[in-house]
């Protein structure tokens, strides 16, 4: 009961300092705290992991608050606090800290403060002691609820996500988090199915998995016989990939699309069948003659917009039109916003309608140079006899793979290539997913600054490739990646195929 009491006059404490900072300052002044500071000061009151944190809110907005303005399913802010009519994240950060629930919406420190809290609330429900909280690790069921996903499969989804960016590292915003080893204790999650390695194929798009909406957001149908597909209407979630997903599976939302692009590697999830009609573009009668595609991200915050979502989403839309025989021009290919009486204007200012057509006209078009390195590529790939090799996974890259356990030493695995000028490049790992296999592979890429070093978990998002992010590397010759033994984290570390493009 005293620690309960104390940790109440705590929260009280730290809302009352933070109703005086945002009174006393003249209006506008508590934007101009630095949002680096308002992580630190946010994860100190309620002791959460800063980095955790963070990653949580680059995982939902890119740390955008989008001045306030409300995502599709009613989230506000950096930390995504949710006020609609299933999920109260709002309102329960203005119970835990005491402040306005209009201050949470529109003003980030106080925004970034009620996340922690909520955060943290949700923790000591789950029985995280002071010692647990030390451990970002054990905050894996933590960040699952935050989510407030509509099945287990899609909480981990979300959760994966955030523990992602932390292996990955985030930077943004003046706010920056460090590639690091984090092991998540999935803890009840641990046996639910991975979508991202274990998908349900859909129905219509073969590289598209299949996760379906509520029932009640979409008109079953039998197109093209009822009503003529002849429209590709493109949308921009004003959310997260997994939040999108989950709010289409809620039977309060009244939406739906077709299908759903994930913004780091442009996966694809179907929801609603071609030949239903889905809820997405505010007007029945484009509703019944379209195929609508959402992608991940925000309007006002072009860092979504990757080229992996591009072509994925090209491919998607090319797929669509040879179907269907629509035409592939701007006529029929449209935005969100040029539908008659729309009241959106996503997909915006950032999206690039020039590039985009181009992928889509233009057929597969590669990138303007790229290097696929395996562990059988002659030449290219070099590594200790300490690694063994294996042909266990059906998810490999090749014939083989190969793979060691975990040592205090780095003993690296490195694959070479002849990088033609120096630049920007992407660096895309593929390895085979699989519950014994590391928990937290560091993969070093050689930049034109030194080392860098990225944590992929390979225990899930296996069989594909997947970006670890864009680096600036000399020209020449030499060993671009590596896979290190040297990680605390458990389980095999896996060296199968890397891909570096321009």
């Amino acid at each position: 009961m005293t620690s309960t009491l104390s940790r109440l006059s705590a929260v009280v404490a730290c809302a009352l300092a933070a109703l005086f900072t945002l009174a006393a300052a003249p209006a506008g002044a508590a934007r101009d705290v630095p949002l680096n500071e308002a992580f630190a000061r946010a994860a100190a009151a309620h002791d959460v992991p800063r980095d955790l944190l963070v990653a949580l809110a680059y995982a939902e907005t890119h740390l955008d608050g989008h001045g306030g303005a409300p995502s599709a399913s009613g989230g506000y802010g950096v930390m995504h606090l949710v006020s609609n009519p299933t999920t109260r994240t709002l309102e329960k950060a203005a119970e835990l800290t005491g402040l306005p629930a209009a201050t949470l919406r529109a003003d980030d420190v106080a925004n970034v403060l009620g996340g922690a809290a909520v955060l943290r609330s949700y923790a000591d429900q789950l029985g995280l002691d002071e010692t647990a909280r030390k451990d970002p690790g054990r905050w894996y069921a933590v960040v699952a609820k935050y989510g407030n996903a509509s099945t287990p499969e899609l909480a981990r989804l979300y959760a994966d996500a955030v523990y992602e960016l932390l292996g990955l590292g985030v930077k943004a915003a003046g706010v920056k988090v460090s590639a690091q080893e984090v092991t998540a204790d999935r803890g009840p999650y641990a046996m639910t199915r991975d979508l991202n390695a274990q998908r349900a194929l859909s129905p219509d798009y073969g590289p598209a998995a299949w996760v379906p909406a509520n029932s009640g957001n979409y008109t079953v149908s039998s197109r093209e016989s009822t009503y003529a597909i002849d429209r590709v209407i493109i949308h921009v979630t004003q959310g997260s990939y997994a939040g999108t997903i989950s709010w289409f599976q809620n039977a309060a939302s009244n939406v739906s699309a077709h299908y759903v692009v994930r913004s780091s590697d442009g996966a694809v999830t179907q929801m609603v069948r071609d030949k239903d009609v889905a809820y997405h573009a505010g007007n029945w009668g484009y509703n019944t003659r379209s195929i609508g595609i959402e992608h991940e991200g925000f309007v006002s915050e072009p860092s979504w917009f990757t080229d992996a979502m591009y072509r994925s989403s090209a491919a998607l839309t090319r797929a669509m039109c040879d179907k269907y025989g629509i035409p592939k021009d701007r006529t029929h290919i449209i935005g969100h916003n040029q539908v008659p009486g729309a009241t959106h204007t996503d997909p915006g200012q950032y999206w690039d309608w020039n590039r985009y057509m181009q992928y889509v006209t233009g057929g597969s078009i590669p990138p303007a140079w790229t290097a696929t390195v395996d562990n059988s590529t002659a030449g290219a790939f070099s590594a200790s006899g300490n690694w063994g090799t294996s042909a266990y996974s059906a998810q490999r890259h090749g014939a083989d793979y190969r793979y060691a356990g975990p040592v205090a030493s780095s003993d690296p695995a490195w694959y070479s290539t002849n990088v033609p000028s120096a630049g920007s490049y992407r660096v895309e790992v593929w390895y085979p997913a699989d519950p014994g296999y590391n928990s937290s592979a560091p993969y070093i890429v050689a930049t034109a600054s030194g080392n860098q070093t990225v944590y992929v978990d390979q225990r899930a998002g296996g069989g594909a490739w997947r970006t670890i992010g864009t680096f600036t590397l000399n020209a020449g010759t030499y060993n671009v990646v590596g896979v290190s033994r040297w990680t605390s984290g458990t389980g095999y570390v896996i060296a199968d195929a890397v891909r570096i493009s321009r």
